[in-house]
């Protein structure tokens, strides 16, 4: 004889009732643990894209980077002599002439220092030479033997009052080459002021002797 079954009844439940709720529970925990298993994390060997360069080339122009022209000439490599000279009213213009007397070429630019001073040990008498910017300052380039030349004006003292000159005759000119601390010394005994009155202008140098052979 088969056993028999309990009804359900008011308020308690049945046996299949308890079947099919184990059953739903079992299938809820089979689909729960599919959908929560964590989503596979992206690659990390998957290389990053690279930010596009903002920093500038740091190329430089072969201009720049060329082979560096010809070094300024020394006085050392120079010969300093007085050109041709000529007069006008109350001022002499001498014309200062450079020779490139070294092996290399070499290069002069700007103007030359320029004073007038008094025989050994050199003291300068009144002031240097101003600088008169009529003529363009050009890079010179001097080949060994070539010449170059600069004008220099030198102001007669007798322009000028005696207490407000005090009028003295040089004994040389002292001549820095441009860019150079090593003066000449070349005799000029012309008469200047010893007192601060400008007398001596001189322009930047040019290629050229200034008429010299």
């Amino acid at each position: 004889m088969f056993p028999i079954l309990d009804r359900p009844g008011k308020g308690k439940p049945g046996i299949g009732q308890a079947v099919a709720a184990l059953i739903c529970v079992a299938l809820a925990a089979g689909c729960g643990s599919s959908s929560s298993s964590p989503s596979t994390p992206a690659s990390s060997s998957s290389p990053a894209a690279a930010p596009s360069s903002t920093t500038p080339s740091t190329s430089v122009s072969p201009a720049v980077t060329g082979t560096p022209g010809p070094s300024p000439c020394a006085t050392s490599g120079l010969k300093v002599t007085l050109g041709p000279s000529s007069g006008s009213a109350g001022s002499v213009e001498q014309t200062i002439v450079f020779t490139n007397t070294s092996s290399a070429t070499c290069t002069l630019y700007g103007y030359p220092g320029v004073s007038l001073v008094s025989a050994p040990p050199y003291t300068q008498i009144g002031l240097a030479a101003n600088r008169d910017s009529t003529t363009p300052v050009r890079l010179v380039t001097l080949a060994p033997g070539a010449s170059a030349s600069a004008m220099l004006r030198i102001v007669d003292a007798l322009n000028f009052g005696p207490a407000t000159c005090s009028p003295t005759k040089a004994a040389f000119l002292r001549i820095y080459p441009p860019n150079q601390t090593v003066p000449v010394y070349l005799a000029d005994a012309s008469e200047t002021c010893a007192q601060p009155v400008q007398t001596l202008t001189v322009q930047a140098v040019q290629a050229g002797s200034g008429g010299t052979s």
